[in-house]
């Protein structure tokens, strides 16, 4: 595979992040609600992360906060 491809199920609010075709010989989890899946080499296949709404926006919000306050900073400064 050479593209990402994503896919969003609404009704369960999960994002699949699929990185190869491999199959998946395991999982484990990253941060909570966030699991990395990798094939039988132990490569990274795949990430799938749960209430990915919620996850997606606190990212979108901390990074955009962050950068606010850097904003800020450079201005005062």
């Amino acid at each position: 595979m050479s593209k990402v491809q994503m896919a969003y199920f609404e009704k369960d609010d999960v994002l699949h992040l699929a990185i190869s075709n491999d199959h998946e010989a395991g999982s484990f989890e990253i941060s909570p609600n966030v699991t990395a899946e990798v094939n039988a080499k132990g490569e990274l296949i795949g990430i799938e992360i749960l209430r990915a709404s919620a996850f997606v926006r606190d990212y979108v919000l901390d990074s955009v906060q962050a950068k606010m306050i850097d904003l800020a900073g450079v201005k005062t400064a």
